[in-house]
């Protein structure tokens, strides 16, 4: 694989990891071509996801906040500034093109995001809601209850650039779920649905990404070659 053409991705995990399946996969089968997995970094010990990158042969690594807190029990929020500003230094080790948060059930701060910025690392999340809906936690059980309370007439999931601000950063892709009276009022039937969207939107939405990384670093390289103006 040529280098200028070899993606680089971690993936951030906190639970069973189905959308980290779904990128395992379209790796394997050509979907997403010249990435690689490096990395999949969990918060949680026994997340399933571990198991899944441990059969794929991914390195895998459990970064929790717990001795953290046990560190700063009256200090919360130092707690976490630390914790992030640890989980940057263990992404950044890596240099990889690409973040991919996939299920990954923690708030990034600036002192995780900063670093990262800096070292041009691009980052994405997965969030089962549209833009500007149900930011946060529980958005499909949110998003159904208004649903059944006349508010709203569909869903969707979101892949967008990581800010400080929670699910508030650029859409990358969008996919509309509209709501059907006489099936979704079963939530366990519609957080399958929506799963499945997810497993289709992850690998669509890094796709999107690789590819603008690929077309940064190709301006990158040309503008390297292009003599400067006067030279022989």
């Amino acid at each position: 694989m040529s280098k200028s053409k070899h993606v680089k991705i971690l993936v951030l995990i906190s639970g069973g990891g189905t959308n980290l399946q779904a990128l395992i996969d379209a790796i394997k089968e050509g979907k997403l071509a010249n990435c690689e997995i490096e990395r999949v970094i969990s918060n949680k010990r026994r997340a399933a996801g571990l198991e899944r990158a441990k059969k794929a042969g991914i390195t895998t690594d459990y970064h929790n906040l717990v001795p953290y807190k046990k560190k700063y029990p009256d200090n919360l929020e130092q707690a976490r500034l630390e914790y992030d500003r640890d989980l940057a230094e263990l992404v950044r080790k890596d240099k990889p093109d690409l973040i991919v948060c996939a299920g990954f059930m923690h708030i990034l701060a600036p002192a995780f995001l900063d670093p990262i910025a800096q070292g041009n690392i691009h980052i994405i999340n997965l969030h089962p809601a549209l833009p500007g809906q149900f930011d946060g936690i529980s958005a499909i059980e949110r998003a159904h209850q208004a649903w059944l309370d006349g508010n709203v007439n569909k869903t969707g999931v979101l892949i967008h650039r990581v800010i400080s601000e929670v699910d508030r950063g650029e859409a990358i892709l969008v996919e509309e779920i509209p709501f059907i009276k006489g099936v979704d009022e079963d939530i366990d039937a519609l957080t399958e649905k929506i799963h499945s969207v997810e497993h289709r939107a992850i690998v669509t939405g890094t796709a999107i990404m690789v590819q603008k990384i690929l077309e940064e670093r190709g301006r990158s390289d040309n503008s390297q070659e292009t003599p400067s103006q006067g030279s022989r």
